[in-house]
């Protein structure tokens, strides 16, 4: 139980009591919420159960935290929710799994470990699964299947909360095409289609809006493999973008995950001789200028390369990252931000011991390559 002690609130002990609650039932989350200090909140697909689970919680006095990769649930929880957040004093961090911890707390290792002053970072994954294959619940599958349908609501949603604009220190981070050979990777790359670019970005516009830390650029791709794999992506994205589209489209699509995406989603989730044989490395390749380098002026004069990785990402990866975001928030408490609030996890954690608690359960960071000038 990592021995966690809760002010006020009993000791968590060898028993653990199992509370049943419904998200249609307002009084049993307030219930739930009322007995402890941090709800970890699992309940995808966010955009249709999370809400009343995030409004229990800050109702309640108690600190919530997800692992949605929805950009509209956690944008929207943050226009909804931050200013009451603050005020019970409580935490609502989202995206605390593989969406979004070893993108948002990755850059931040980068930018920590670089002498000098980082202002541009492109990431790579890449996913080695056993001779099992790879695969992942419909869950997952949904939640992008209604985003993607929904991306206009997106854009209104973003206007609302009026976002102050990034600046932009350093040379500019140039866009990479939709498709394009990298040579360090020997693969063929694509932009990751996840959250982690919006929660980044998030991150970097608290850190220099709160601190005037300089903000960090950045681009998150995923390498694809070779010519034969982009053929068959290219012609399952395709028919995907044309279905999203329509109402008769998306319960296709929800109805055959498996079919749809040529075994990659299933029902069932994977299996554990799947699990087992799966795990994940993200690349960071960062720039940026020496110490005593302006960086408003000249070429970036300094790269590092770093690298976080870990074991299978969606179900082992995931619940150490959000177990360990719970274990910060309780014990590296002094390190939070002064008010509650809705937080991504670079800004929720970026003071804290995250890094050090992940790298003892199992998702590494690590340097690969020392700031060259």
């Amino acid at each position: 139980d990592r021995g966690l002690r809760c002010a006020g609130k009993a000791t968590l002990g060898a028993e653990v009591d199992v509370l049943l609650c419904d998200v249609g039932d307002a009084g049993s989350l307030a219930a739930m919420a009322k007995q402890t200090r941090v709800v970890l909140n699992c309940v995808g697909p966010y955009r249709f159960f999370g809400e009343p689970v995030v409004e229990a919680c800050v109702e309640n006095g108690a600190s919530c935290i997800d692992i949605s990769g929805e950009p509209q649930f956690l944008e929207g929880m943050y226009l909804k929710y931050n200013e009451r957040a603050a005020e019970k004093g409580v935490y609502v961090v989202g995206s605390c799994g593989f969406d979004s911890i070893p993108a948002d707390m990755g850059v931040l290792y980068t930018r920590d470990k670089l002498k000098g002053t980082l202002t541009a970072v492109e990431s790579f994954l890449s996913v080695k699964s056993g001779p099992e294959g790879v695969c992942v619940h419909d869950g997952t599958w949904k939640s992008a299947v209604y985003g993607l349908a929904d991306e206009d609501n997106l854009r209104k949603l973003r206007k609302k909360i009026g976002y102050a604009p990034v600046p932009i220190v350093g040379a500019k981070l140039k866009k990479r095409g939709f498709l394009f050979y990298n040579r360090e990777f020997k693969e063929y790359c694509i932009p990751f289609m996840g959250s982690d670019g919006s929660v980044v970005k998030r991150t970097q516009r608290y850190l220099h809006t709160e601190f005037q830390e300089t903000p960090v650029q950045y681009g998150a791709y995923v390498n694809v493999g070779g010519l034969g794999s982009v053929i068959k992506l290219m012609f399952a994205g395709m028919l995907f973008l044309l279905l999203v589209k329509f109402n008769f489209g998306r319960k296709l699509l929800t109805k055959y995950p498996e079919f749809f995406s040529a075994g990659r989603f299933t029902k069932k989730g994977p299996t554990q001789k799947q699990m087992d044989g799966t795990s994940f490395t993200m690349t960071f390749f960062g720039e940026g200028y020496s110490e005593g380098q302006d960086p408003q002026s000249g070429k970036p004069n300094v790269k590092i390369c770093t690298e976080v990785k870990g074991p299978e990402p969606g179900y082992i990866a995931t619940p150490i990252a959000m177990v360990q975001a719970a274990v910060s928030l309780l014990e590296d408490a002094a390190s939070l931000p002064k008010r509650g609030g809705v937080y991504s996890p670079g800004a929720a954690f970026s003071k804290t011991k995250l890094i050090d608690r992940l790298n003892r359960c199992g998702v590494e960071f690590s340097v690969i390559s020392k700031p060259e000038v």
